[in-house]
Order: C-alpha cells, then sequence, then structure tokens
C-alpha cells in the first residue's frame, strides 16, 4: 500500500464512522448517534482534499508536528547546537513549520475491516525537515475500540540526532453537529487545576498558575461561554493535566457535552497538557455541505507537551534521545446522557 496520492479510507463499525486521509492523517467526519440514535457529523472540515491541499484548513482534524503548538521566536538550543525554525505564527514557530506533518502524505502500512476496524499511517521525518535534528520513524493508528470509542496512538522512534518531538491531534470538535454554530452552550470539565500563562505572543511564561478563582476554572463542568468573555477573544490556553482519573495508564483530560443532542466526549490521554482551544480566528470558512464555520464554531482538545517546552527547563521534556520512543495515545469516549 504505497501509493502517496491524498486520499480518503473509512472506519466504519456498524454504529460509527469516520473517515480519515493519508494526508496529515486528517479526520474530515465523524458520525456518532445522539440521543434518539440519529448520525451527526460532529467534526469541522471539507467534503473534498481540495481546501485541505491548497491550505485553507486552519488545522482542520489533522495530526500536527514534529512538535505541536509555538516554539519562542523558532529557536532551541540541544546539546550545545543552536535550531533555528521557520517563523510562521507572530514571531513564533508553531506545529512544526511551514510545511509540518499536517501537510504531507503519510504512507497507509495496515487498514483493517470488521468491528474493530482501524487505519494506520506511516512518516519518515528527515534530519533538517522544517529546520529540525534527526532523522524521525513516526507512525498514527486510528481505531474504532468499541462501538462509540476512537482510540489514536501515535509513536515515533528516533534515528540518530536528539530532538523534540510533541505531536498533537487538532480536530475541531461540535458535539451538535459541525453545522450547528458556536458550543459556548456546550458544557466543559477539564481534569487539570493549573494552566501555563502565556505572554502577548501567545508564549507561557514558564509560571503553573492555579485556576481556581479565575475564567480558566473548568474543574468542575461549566458552560464554555459562561466566562469567555472575560479571557479576550477566547480560550487558546494550555491546561495542566493533573487531576483526572487513570485507566489503563491513561489519565481522564476533558468531559465535553453537548445540551441539544446528548451527545458527550471524554477524551483520555496520556499526555501532560491539553491546549484547549475555542476556534477564536475560524472565520466564516466555507465547509462541508455549504456550513458556514465562524468563530467559537467548534472547540479543540488537543493533548500534548507543553508549549515551547524545549526551551522551560521546568517543563516536562519533549526531547526524545536517539535510540528512544515517542509514544501519545488518545481515547475519545462517545456516549450520550
Amino acid at each position: 500500500m504505497t501509493d502517496q496520492n491524498p486520499q480518503l479510507f473509512e472506519l466504519n463499525n456498524g454504529t460509527m464512522k469516520v473517515i480519515v486521509s493519508n494526508y496529515g492523517c486528517t479526520i474530515t467526519s465523524l458520525f456518532v448517534p445522539d440521543i434518539n440514535g440519529k448520525l451527526g457529523d460532529v467534526v469541522l472540515g471539507f467534503d473534498t482534499l481540495e481546501p485541505y491541499l491548497n491550505q485553507l484548513a486552519p488545522y482542520f482534524g489533522c495530526i500536527v508536528g514534529r512538535v505541536a503548538n509555538r516554539i519562542k521566536e523558532g529557536k532551541f538550543t540541544l546539546n550545545g547546537t543552536d535550531y533555528s525554525l521557520p517563523i510562521n505564527n507572530g514571531p513564533n514557530s508553531l506545529h512544526g513549520g511551514i510545511k509540518g506533518f499536517d501537510k504531507v502524505v503519510w504512507e497507509v502500512t495496515e487498514h483493517k475491516h470488521g468491528d474493530n476496524p482501524s487505519i494506520t499511517f506511516k512518516y519518515h521525518a528527515r534530519d533538517g525537515e522544517e529546520g529540525y535534528p534527526g532523522d524521525l520513524a513516526v507512525t498514527a493508528t486510528y481505531t474504532l475500540t468499541s462501538k462509540t470509542t476512537l482510540r489514536l496512538d501515535m509513536e515515533a522512534v528516533l534515528e540518530n540526532k536528539p530532538t523534540p518531538v510533541s505531536l498533537a491531534q487538532h480536530t475541531y470538535w461540535n458535539l451538535a453537529g459541525h453545522n450547528s454554530g458556536t458550543i459556548l452552550d456546550h458544557s466543559a470539565q477539564i481534569f487539570a487545576k493549573h494552566i501555563t500563562p502565556v505572554d502577548e505572543t501567545q508564549i507561557p511564561t514558564g509560571e503553573i498558575k492555579p485556576v481556581e478563582g479565575t475564567p480558566f476554572d473548568f474543574t468542575t463542568a461549566k458552560k464554555i461561554g459562561s466566562s469567555i468573555h472575560e479571557v479576550g477573544i477566547g480560550y487558546d490556553h494550555n491546561y495542566v493535566l493533573d487531576s483526572g482519573e487513570e485507566r489503563s495508564g491513561l489519565k481522564h483530560a476533558v468531559k465535553l457535552k453537548d445540551p441539544v443532542s446528548s451527545r458527550v466526549l471524554d477524551l483520555w490521554t496520556n499526555a501532560p497538557g491539553l491546549q484547549f482551544y475555542t476556534a477564536n480566528y475560524v472565520n466564516g470558512i466555507v465547509g462541508k455541505g455549504g456550513a458556514v464555520y465562524g468563530k467559537h464554531g467548534a472547540v479543540c482538545l488537543e493533548t500534548q507537551g507543553f508549549p515551547n517546552a524545549v526551551n522551560q527547563p521546568n517543563f516536562p521534556s519533549v526531547v526524545v534521545q536517539p535510540g528512544g520512543k515517542y509514544e501519545h495515545s488518545m481515547v475519545y469516549e462517545f456516549s450520550v446522557e
């Protein structure tokens, strides 16, 4: 299966259906039932691959890397060597650079059907690609592990030089349906007592700040819209996942619920952080079926290493050593209540 053309693949277990592309490992559609058993597509995206290939998607549905989120001024030093990355977000480098993992065609190494359908993508990142050191063999596997559960397992094996690695899945979720307006009435519970506050260019200051008594407090479920007006244009912050229960090596990161459809998404991860992003910059993008996506039309739940961790010694390290392995798993559990 070495066909390197961008195309769409389906995972379908008879209850839920996921459409995913080998271009950027992108989830383009995800159908799950509501309280009445009616299927709805709960992710923002496009009907065809053309808009993705023409860079019209603000990271809709893709896996970003080699390093997700921002690196300050696109610079870091490892083992005494200085590295410079492309600047593509204000003064910083975002989501792996100009042509990150979201903008390449991955190889499909396996596509299984049946009760637990899965697809595995593989990509070889070269030493020096987008300024990063080291050759990296990356795999990502999407599996429908139960009737209404999607699991994503990402791993990266480093062949030579040390390098930072931090992948994130950047799907834009709207549990009422991709074409249903804003997510301000969704409730969210984030299992995090702290965030990493940022400066005016969205780079963490290095502080680990309690959320208690602030608009960032989602330790108990609350509407996303309830205090969003107090945080500028919306949420775009890294939460420190320090208070979720553990299950099979994964922590409970967030519970998202839409009151209209009664759909619930519980996300579990082994990553230390969660970028909670309320689609603040989405502005009139025409998506699937002619739906117009606007500001706060979705929420991203990007589990990740902390932003700019490669330059922050007090953040969990994102550096992988030669012969070492990066592993990041996410479980998306859908239900109704």
